[in-house]
Parts: structure tokens; C-alpha cells; sequence
């Protein structure tokens, strides 16, 4: 059979598929950075990708004032449909195409996690077709079977993180969020929305964090006072930015830490952090437009892909959050990789100790990267943080994970496996097939 294509136009297409018993990877937008599309046949002999693309899409406010959407919605298409509505959505992903029930789940949280929380929180039903595809519809109910409690117990060490090694199972949506398509299909989702309020962005420039990162610790510590006050609080490194255009450059040669804040709480924020700062320069602050924003946060990681397009270099990114104490310790990591004459860039929700590190490697570099890696993932166990916080694990970082599991986990996902996909056709070599 090989690697086949299919796209389902209907639900009823798509429930054929599923009774068809083929092993399937479902995708949408495929901008996933942990499922290697280009060269998925490495990875499987026989499979069929089921693209939801083309299915129906659906995007409404129901009347409790929360989004209501179907089929392979993005969130691009999710925040122009309320545009010139009183309410908004609470997470922002870099890359606005992505599908949002593909976000669910991978459980991606995006930019504004900093003052709303994760979108797991955010979401109140979930609709999904089981191995039978037959319809189920789950939400924020607790969750309940045998060694729940033991598992619940090993996920304590991850609670005040986005998202922790495995997923949280606590409730019943939490089947679907996280578990990145291994136990059904997501056809439907119900997420809440926040009033529309109005933000002002700014810019701080920082010295580069391989230099010095002093400034980025009284930052990040002082920042965790502001929660309600402060909608994001981005990190884009010098690297970053050199890979743009020299007009959007505006970075001057340095670091570059993003705000948006709540214009109602604008002067506090300035007289209560800015000026606390101990490094405060008000000639290194500077006011930037939304849209400005947006457009230099998206441009950034397509510069990226097409740099290493043409370079023929692959990046092997890392998705870790630790907790603020334990934050100093993982840039002391990222600052050894720094120094290893391999191509790199940081970036991401630095107001969540949340950055991803980025080697940039050329073919005679990889083996040294897959080392660096693994010594990274050593170093990352004796820290409080999570190794993957955000994008998922996919199947690229698989070889990283089980350290992190006790026998605990392998047991619920057999469980799980077994009861809601018997047949064992839900993503084929997912992280829940894994073996102690």
C-alpha cells in the first residue's frame, strides 16, 4: 500500500474512512514541527494520511457567547469571523493557518497563554468520532478510571507548567487534548472567548542573551506581578531577527522582549515595571503596531523554513518550559549550545520561562546536534520544567520522551489504546504504542 492520501469532502466520507480499519494519520494544516510530512515514508511502510481539509468547516458565537466551530478551521479564519465581534480569542499561535482542533490536539497554547492560560482551560466540548466513528461529545467533567490516581500523582510535578510530559487526563476532554489524534478524531469544538478589550504592543531592547542575560532575569521576575495587566511577553533573539529583511530589522543588534498590554493598565505598567527596571532606558522602549507585530512574528519562522530550504539545513528545535526558579539553569544550556559553531536562534513566550531553542545544522553537523540533544534532555529531568510544553511529541521526539515516564504512563496509554482504539489504526506509532 505505501503512503496513500485521502480527502474526505463529508462526515460520512470521513466515518467511512474510519470504518474502513486502515492504520491513518489525520492531518490539516501540517504545520505541526513534530510529524515529519516530507519524508513520512522513513517512517512508515504502509499508512494512509486522511487530510481534513476539505471537509466542511463551521464557525458561529452560540448563545452563551463562546465560539462554536466545526471542521478544519484556522485560526486565522476564527479571529476575522469575529473581527467586528465584542469578543476575541485567548491564544494567538504563531502561525495563524494552523487548524485549531489540530491545535487542541497537540495542545498548543500560543502567545497569550501569559495572561489567559493554556487553551486546554479554555475549551468546554469537545465532539470526536471514536474507532467505530460513531459520535461522543466530552467535557470539562472529571475523569475517572483505576490508575487515574497514580498517574494524577506523577503529573503533580508538572501543574504550574503548560503542559507536562504526558497528558493531563484530569478531565474528560483530555482525551482528545494532547493525545495528538491517537484516540479519535476531533470534528467539533466549543472554546471560550473574552471580551474584546483594547492593547497597546511595545518593544524593550535587551544586550543578547549570550552575552548577558542579567536584564532577562529581572524581566522575567518582575513580569510575574503584571499577569493581569499583560497580555503577552514574547522573546525574539538576535538570530531571530537577521534572518528578515534589514526594514524589519528593527531590533538594532539586540534582544527584543514584546509586550501587549491592556491599554486601561498602560500607566501602571509603565510607572510600576518599566521604570522599576533596574536597566530602565526609556530610549530602548519603543510603541509598535499590532498588526507590525504580528506580521514580523510570522515572518520570522517562514524566514526560517526558507533559509533552510535553501541552505539545505535542518532544524531541530526544542519546546521546554521551567518553572522561574529553574529558568537561569536551562539558559545556561542554551549558552553552552551557543558556543558550538552551529547556526541557532531563541525565541517564544518568555513571560512563561517558555523559549524554543533552535540549532540551524548542516548535514555534517547533525550527529553533534542529536547529542547536544540527548544531553539537554539528561540535563532537563533534574530541572522543574517539561520537555515538550507545547507542539507535542509526534514522532520526531519520541527517542527524548520515555525518560520522563515511569511505568505509570505505559500502562494508562495501553489502557487507553486498547479501549479507545482496539483496533490500533489512530496514528500508528504514536507516542501511546511506545514500550518500557
Amino acid at each position: 500500500m505505501g503512503v496513500q492520501t485521502k480527502f474526505p469532502k463529508t462526515l460520512q466520507e470521513l466515518k467511512d474512512i474510519i470504518n474502513s480499519k486502515a492504520p491513518s494519520l489525520y492531518i490539516s494544516s501540517q504545520t505541526s514541527t513534530v510529524i515529519p510530512y516530507d519524508f513520512i515514508d522513513k517512517y512508515y511502510n504502509d499508512i494512509q494520511l486522511v487530510n481534513l481539509n476539505s471537509l466542511p468547516k463551521k464557525i458561529e458565537i452560540d448563545q452563551n457567547n463562546n465560539l462554536k466551530i466545526q471542521g478544519p478551521v484556522s485560526w486565522q479564519e476564527a479571529r476575522a469571523f469575529l473581527s467586528d465581534k465584542d469578543f476575541e480569542i485567548m491564544v494567538s499561535p504563531t502561525e495563524e493557518l494552523a487548524s485549531i482542533l489540530a491545535g487542541l490536539a497537540t495542545s498548543a497554547t500560543g502567545e497569550r497563554s501569559f495572561h489567559f492560560g493554556t487553551l486546554r482551560e479554555q475549551v468546554i466540548q469537545i465532539k470526536y468520532l471514536d474507532h467505530q466513528s460513531n459520535e461522543h461529545i466530552l467535557t470539562q467533567k472529571e475523569l475517572n478510571f483505576p490508575i487515574l490516581k497514580e498517574y494524577q500523582e506523577e503529573y503533580s510535578r508538572y501543574k504550574t507548567l503548560k503542559n507536562a510530559p504526558f497528558p493531563r487526563l484530569a478531565k474528560e476532554i483530555d482525551l482528545m487534548i494532547g493525545t495528538e489524534g491517537q484516540l479519535g478524531v476531533i470534528t467539533e469544538a466549543i472554546i471560550k472567548l473574552a471580551p474584546k478589550t483594547s492593547t497597546q504592543f511595545l518593544f524593550m531592547l535587551l544586550p543578547k542573551w549570550e552575552n548577558d542575560p542579567t536584564d532577562h532575569f529581572e524581566v522575567l521576575q518582575k513580569v510575574q506581578n503584571f499577569r493581569n495587566d499583560v497580555i503577552i511577553c514574547e522573546l525574539t533573539d538576535s538570530n531571530s531577527f537577521s534572518y528578515l529583511k534589514k526594514e524589519d530589522q528593527l531590533n538594532q543588534n539586540s534582544d527584543v522582549i514584546f509586550f501587549e498590554v491592556l491599554k486601561d493598565s498602560f500607566e501602571t505598567f509603565y510607572e510600576n515595571f518599566l521604570i522599576d527596571l533596574s536597566f530602565f532606558d526609556e530610549n530602548k522602549v519603543f510603541e509598535i503596531s499590532a498588526k507590525k507585530f504580528h506580521q514580523i512574528r510570522a515572518a520570522i519562522p517562514r524566514a526560517i523554513n526558507e533559509v533552510n530550504t535553501h541552505n539545505k539545513t535542518q532544524k531541530y528545535g526544542t519546546d521546554i518550559q521551567a518553572t522561574i526558579k529553574d529558568f537561569k539553569p536551562l539558559i545556561d544550556l542554551y549558552t553552552q549550545f551557543s558556543k558550538l559553531g552551529i547556526a541557532y536562534n531563541l525565541f517564544g513566550h518568555f513571560g512563561d520561562a517558555h523559549l524554543h531553542f533552535n540549532f540551524m545544522a548542516q548535514a555534517d553537523q547533525v550527529q553533534e546536534v542529536q547529542s547536544q540533544l540527548s544531553r539537554l534532555y539528561q540535563n532537563v529531568l533534574k530541572l522543574d520544567a517539561s520537555p515538550f510544553a507545547e507542539h507535542g511529541i509526534g514522532l520526531i521526539k519520541q527517542k527524548f520522551i520515555t525518560d520522563f515516564w515511569s511505568n505509570t504512563q505505559y500502562q494508562v496509554f495501553n489502557e487507553l489504546k486498547n479501549t479507545h482504539d482496539p483496533n490500533h489504526v489512530f496514528f500508528p506509532k504514536g507516542y501511546m504504542t511506545l514500550k518500557p
